[in-house]
């Protein structure tokens, strides 16, 4: 509580807004007291849910975080390393530092819109650290993605005419002026991205290359997964091609 009313202070002090999430209502109540007492804007995210949660079941929250004293499912290693997963994936998304990929676990590539993101937090959920690297035409790659196992890289492609779809709705949804969003999305420039990404994996054969246009995340997941653990084990996946 010392700790907690430390923090108050501090936001009272520099004129802050102070968002708080606790457990024990007692503390969120201590709080609440605390911000209104020195005149500091504050919102409680956690303590209406958990209200609204309770009332509708009809069950008294417990008041302990889990991992607390007192709960009898402790936090486990397991836990931990998958938020260690999920943050390390969050920072390496879109190609962000290049220099760590040797730390990932598994690495995406693909052309903008093949869903690399949503697929790196799925897998990064399940304790692997992931990073995806775009491929966009004159924009050179990272020389990291050349330098590290290839073993652990992964291509993703999809259907030129489901990547134009996708693409018109996301350059809508952001706006883009009518110039921007016709080079985004159009056709020609659609296929020639996915042309550029083709060369890219020939020219680099150990990398799978998975079609993703009809595959769900889960799906196009399970296809890595089972490629990143035969590969470990040094078992081969039955197939003709390095496609999937």
């Amino acid at each position: 509580m010392e700790r907690l009313m430390e923090i108050v202070k501090q936001a009272a002090r520099e004129d802050a807004l102070l968002v708080y999430t606790l457990a024990d209502p007692s503390m969120g109540d201590s709080v609440k007291q605390a911000c209104k007492l020195w005149g500091i804007t504050s919102t409680d995210i956690l303590g209406p849910i958990t209200e609204a949660i309770a009332s509708h079941l009809g069950v008294s929250p417990s008041g302990l975080p889990r991992g607390a004293a007192g709960r009898n499912v402790p936090l486990s290693d397991e836990y931990f390393k998958r938020i260690e997963a999920i943050e390390f994936t969050i920072k390496q998304d879109d190609g962000a530092l290049p220099q760590n990929l040797y730390k990932a676990d598994i690495v995406l590539t693909g052309v903008s819109r093949t869903g690399k993101t949503p697929l790196s937090i799925y897998l990064a959920q399940k304790g692997y650290k992931v990073a995806n690297v775009p491929i966009v035409m004159g924009v050179d790659l990272p020389k990291t993605l050349f330098q590290i196992d290839p073993e652990k890289v992964f291509g993703l492609t999809i259907n030129p005419m489901i990547l134009q779809t996708i693409r018109r709705a996301r350059a809508k949804s952001l706006g883009f002026i009518a110039q921007m969003k016709g080079n985004y999305s159009d056709m020609d420039h659609v296929r020639q991205e996915l042309n550029f990404a083709g060369s890219v994996f020939s020219q680099n054969p150990v990398w799978p290359v998975i079609e993703v246009t009809s595959k769900a995340i889960e799906e196009t997941a399970a296809i890595i997964l089972r490629l990143y653990h035969d590969r470990k084990s040094r078992c081969s996946m039955p197939g003709i091609s390095k496609r999937y």
